[in-house]
């Protein structure tokens, strides 16, 4: 090692304990802000002021307090800006601290305006930034100073060397204290092709993205999440790595990759730390932008549906709590395994629901065929809903209304009656709101009358009126008051108002698939579907409209029914969506086969269509396997590609067996000797039985081992999954081959595919 080696290497590890020492008083910082915001709320109980703002000051205050007392233990900040001609660097982390509310922050907000360098910069771009620094924490880290193992410098100017340290851990790779320093000038050139330690990059793979393997790696860090490290000049030293036109370069340091392979144990994780820049222009786009996601296998689009939360949460407080924040999941399993990463991001008390939980007026008791629930959930009921609901306002001819005032009777004609009728129909409000139109026209007529004949009324004639008995019974006989469940009843349960709210809508198939053959004896004794959950919220938003939310994240939303569409466009009418999916992954019977049709069904046709197609999460060998089934799923969306170049795909023919549960087991066995989580997933009809055969070896319960169900398995991921008779997984549904697709991108480092019978790829 030259002298110059040897005084960088000293160099950077003192660097490396001053961030320590920096972490030690941010560590001190929080404690003191966390003590304070429980003073205030002591404070606070005694300050003199009306009821209402005292209510209001004493939430916020009990709100501040419980979020940083619900903050999870784990390191401060992950990133550091150097900006170019100015002072100490800006640490970045996950929530703002400081030793005084108008002191200088000692660590900033990742959402705040300063940080988006750190996820933007470039050495073609490099947004006045000298120096971006990662720094790597030993994993399952809960913020001691000691877990700081390593940090990698990208010098964005032109002509500084890069940089990286990192000091060992016990027992890890390279023995404890080990420091590795890589540098060289940069702009040396280079063909645009990365290759690290030997191996030749991703083609093409763009600016900012990356490539496993290795450039001065920081011995046993992780940094939290998936990234990229652009603008790191070519290196000579330990690996190497090539040159992109203009001194763009891509490349993956220590730090970076182990973060990518490192076990996926417990529940999602955020990604503040390593948001890529295109992530990083959804989550700051507009509050008032609806964007719409369509992410490839682990192309982290639930993360930066999450993520947008969490920023415009931080960026538009007041607006967003007013109007309120909702992250819709598909089932509650997801929405467990999600849990943890707003809090991560200290935002707590946001809402996070299934649109069953939303919607559901009542327990799902009953079940409807197929072909049944393929009609409720189509879009034409929405039209068949609305006949049904204002079919029952009368429209002809109307009996007088005649209220008594004293000696005198106050007249309206029937044919004013049904003009007042006609004029509020053709202004098409919410039902209960024509309802109340209808009353107050009517009430209206009677006063212009009676202030004819006896000037200015006071406001209690005018209440009186209004409560006539006369006038309620002529509202009631005109504009009947109407439950949800009284005009769903009528409409299944008899054939004449199903066929004429459904004429030259639905053919007489259809109308005999909705009928019920055995109408129950009142609503109140309906056993409701999970599809008339959602028909009943249709017309009660047709009653009157629910209330909105300021924006609402929508997840595996190419799932939705037209009509489960509708019921989440009711609750943004004036806020915004942010909608994440990927139509390759559609397995329900009406899955969404085109963005726009689907973004128009959620009531904004305007919403942007960005794709995400760089995987982090899926090994490229995994990826490629699923690729191969995105041909015959009749879905137009662009192939994904993989920056993983670990991982492990096995195929395992269970020869002689009609049942490959013995096969199962042995992969599972085999698995176990891994790092990480386990999913052993089968068609839903043999998950059981699968379960029964680990039971019977011994190797569950296990917190390592979870046994799911197909179709539960969206949205999760695992280290190991071993996938069980793909051919039984496809038959089982008719979108099997969509739910395949799903199932075998669960994999973060290996898959085990297991089959008796033929392969459908």
């Amino acid at each position: 090692m030259t002298s110059a080696d040897l005084t960088a290497r000293e160099d950077l590890t003192a660097a490396l304990h001053r961030e320590r020492a920096h972490h030690d008083v941010c560590r001190a910082a929080l404690a003191a802000m966390i003590e304070g915001a429980d003073q205030q709320v002591v404070v606070g109980e005694d300050v003199s002021a009306s009821g209402a703002d005292a209510e209001v000051l004493g939430y916020g205050l009990r709100s501040r307090a419980k979020a940083l007392h619900e903050l999870p233990e784990g390191p401060l900040f992950f990133g550091r800006l150097d900006f170019v001609g100015q002072g100490p660097g800006h640490h970045i982390g996950r929530l703002r601290i400081s030793t005084h509310p108008a002191a200088p922050p000692l660590v900033v907000d990742w959402r705040a305006p300063v940080s988006r360098a750190f996820y933007q910069a470039s050495t073609r771009d490099p947004q006045g930034v000298a120096i971006r620094r990662r720094f790597g924490w030993a994993p399952g880290s809960r913020g001691d100073s000691t877990d700081l193992t390593g940090m990698e410098d990208e010098y964005l100017t032109v002509g500084e060397p890069a940089a990286s340290v990192g000091l060992g851990e016990p027992g890890g790779p390279g023995g404890p204290g080990e420091v590795s320093v890589a540098g060289s000038p940069a702009g040396s050139g280079g063909s645009g092709e990365v290759s690290v330690a030997g191996e030749p990059a991703v083609p093409g793979s763009g600016e900012g993205y990356l490539a496993a393997g290795s450039v001065g790696a920081a011995r046993g860090g992780a940094v939290g999440g998936q990234s990229a490290a652009p603008g790191v000049p070519p290196s000579g030293a330990e690996g190497s790595v090539g040159g992109a036109a203009g001194g763009q370069v891509v490349v993956a340091g220590g730090l970076l990759s182990r973060e990518l392979e490192r076990p996926r144990v417990g529940p999602m994780r955020d990604i503040a730390a390593t948001i890529q820049p295109e992530q990083d222009d959804l989550v700051r786009a507009a509050l008032a932008d609806s964007v719409c996601v369509q992410g490839a296998p682990g192309t982290g689009k639930t993360a930066v549906g999450l993520h947008r939360a969490a920023y415009l949460l931080y960026t538009h407080p007041q607006r967003i709590r007013r109007g309120g924040l909702l992250i819709l999941g598909p089932n509650r399993t997801f929405l467990s395994y999600i849990a943890e990463v707003l809090p991560a991001l200290g935002e707590t008390g946001v809402r996070q629901s299934t649109l069953r939980d939303e919607i559901a007026r009542h327990p799902v008791k009953g079940e409807d065929p197929d072909t049944t629930a393929a009609v409720k959930h189509d879009g034409r009921m929405a039209e068949v809903l609305r006949r049904a609901v204002y079919g029952r306002v009368t429209t002809g001819p109307a009996q007088e209304v005649a209220v008594p005032d004293g000696s005198y009777r106050w007249r309206v004609a029937g044919h004013e009656v049904a003009g007042i009728v006609a004029g509020v129909l053709a202004e098409e409000p919410p039902y209960e709101v024509g309802r109340e139109r209808v009353r107050s026209r009517i009430v209206r007529r009677i006063q212009e009358r009676a202030e004819r004949r006896a000037g200015a009324l006071p406001a209690a004639w005018l209440r009186r009126i209004e409560r006539a008995r006369a006038v309620s019974a002529c509202v009631d006989a005109v504009w009947p008051k109407l439950r949800p469940e009284e005009v769903l009843a009528e409409l299944l349960g008899d054939r004449e108002e199903l066929a004429r709210a459904a004429d030259g809508l639905l053919d007489e198939e259809e109308q005999a698939a909705l009928g019920w053959s055995r109408p129950p004896r009142s609503p109140r004794s309906a056993r409701w579907s999970a599809a008339d959950l959602v028909l009943l919220d249709e017309i009660g938003g047709l009653l009157e409209h629910p209330q909105g939310y300021g924006h609402v994240v929508v997840d595996e939303a190419q799932d939705l029914s037209p009509m489960e569409c509708r019921a989440i466009a009711r609750r943004v009418r004036f806020g915004s969506l942010t909608v994440l999916g990927d139509l390759a992954q559609g397995t329900t019977p009406w899955a969404a086969r085109s963005w726009p049709v689907q973004l128009a069904h959620l009531g904004k046709p305007d919403a942007t269509v960005v794709p995400l197609t760089v995987g982090f999460r899926v090994p490229g060998a995994v990826l490629a396997l699923a690729d191969r089934l995105l041909d015959r799923l009749g879905t137009d969306v662009p192939r994904a590609r993989s920056l993983r170049r670990d991982g492990a795909l096995r195929i395992r023919r269970a020869d002689g067996a009609a049942d490959p549960v013995a096969a199962v087991v042995t992969a599972v066995r085999e698995a176990l000797a891994h790092e990480g989580s386990v999913g052993v997933v089968a068609a839903d009809a043999e998950a059981s039985h699968v379960r029964e055969a680990l039971d019977a070896a011994g190797l569950t319960p296990s917190p390592r081992i979870t046994v799911i169900p197909a179709t539960l398995v969206k949205g999760l991921e695992y280290d190991h999954v071993v996938a069980v008779e793909p051919a039984a997984i496809a038959e089982a549904e008719p979108r099997g081959l969509n739910r395949l697709y799903v199932v075998l991108t669960r994999a973060v480092s290996r898959l085990d595919v297991v089959h008796a019978r033929a392969l459908p790829w």
